[in-house]
């Protein structure tokens, strides 16, 4: 049986976050999700758009809102930044009247009001299932230790993405234990890392990011499993390995497709600073 959702793909699928997007179509293909991708999408304007202008900050994904309850279908949304840009919109549309009137008129459409807005985690949990999951595993992450990142867009602001406990989320350790690896309890699964800034604060960004992975490395992390694009790309360049080894830095799905044995899950991986392919073949999860 065939799920659909509505698929915003965001501006890193085909560039820093290319990895991401080749390992989430795999893996979501493989367990019967159709991502239709939503028409004449635009850039959500990041973290950006609403430190130069809180309207345009909304008015942005609040487009992207509007393409998409054309399909009548959920949204689903890979990258956490866009994700939260995504949900802060539609929390003004639907808790703003005057922000509502304004966006409409600005954007040219009228909001319905119902749009599921789902981080992609959510589609494997609530229309996929856990045990689906497990049942397409194929190498078992087993013995495999894994810290999962969540970051800060994914889970804050608590009140708008609503995603549970926002200190401690459990959701993507639960998906590691359904693959067969052993989620590793850490300190650092919610902080920021800084990515942001890694344009205009360089070493803001890579203290933060160092103290991160060698938060997981103290942890007895083998990797460090993450969900967002800027993120793994952040924490993946810029450890420094001065304090601990550099651990690689896997999207999750990236290790679902491991789990899943897909065909030429390696070429994924091709593009990490921190070859993962040691950690896995040492693990006997590669050939």
């Amino acid at each position: 049986m065939t799920t659909e959702v509505s698929f915003y793909p965001g501006c890193t699928a085909h560039s820093t976050g290319l990895e991401y997007s080749l390992s989430l179509h795999a893996v979501f293909e493989r367990l019967g999700v159709k991502l239709t991708e939503i028409d004449d999408w635009n850039c959500c304007g990041g973290a950006a758009a609403h430190c130069l202008s809180e309207l345009l900050g909304l008015a942005l994904p609040a487009r992207n809102i509007a393409q998409a309850q054309k399909l009548d279908l959920p949204l689903a949304i890979p990258c956490p930044g866009c994700f939260n840009a995504v949900k802060r919109a539609q929390h003004a549309l639907e808790s703003d009247p005057a922000k509502k009137q304004q966006l409409q008129r600005i954007i040219g459409f009228e909001y319905k009001g119902g749009l599921q807005v789902k981080a992609m985690h959510e589609v494997l949990l609530e229309q996929v299932g856990l045990e689906k999951v497990a049942g397409h595993v194929r190498k078992p992450l087993a013995g495999l230790k894994v810290a999962s990142y969540y970051g800060c867009a994914l889970v804050r602001n608590p009140k708008i993405v609503r995603m549970g406990d926002h200190e401690n989320p459990m959701f993507l350790d639960e998906l590691v234990e359904a693959l067969g690896g052993r989620a590793q309890d850490w300190s650092y699964k919610v902080d920021c890392c800084g990515a942001d800034l890694a344009m205009t604060h360089g070493k803001i960004a890579k203290d933060l990011a160092d103290k991160i992975c060698v938060g997981a490395v103290e942890a007895g992390a083998d990797c460090i499993m993450s969900s967002c694009g800027l993120c793994q790309i952040n924490l993946d360049m810029k450890q420094t390995g001065r304090n601990s080894p550099k651990i690689p830095v896997l999207y999750f799905t990236e290790l679902m497709g491991v789990a899943f044995d897909v065909p030429g899950r390696n070429v994924w991986w091709m593009k990490h600073m921190v070859d993962p392919e040691p950690m896995l073949r040492a693990h006997g999860m590669l050939e």
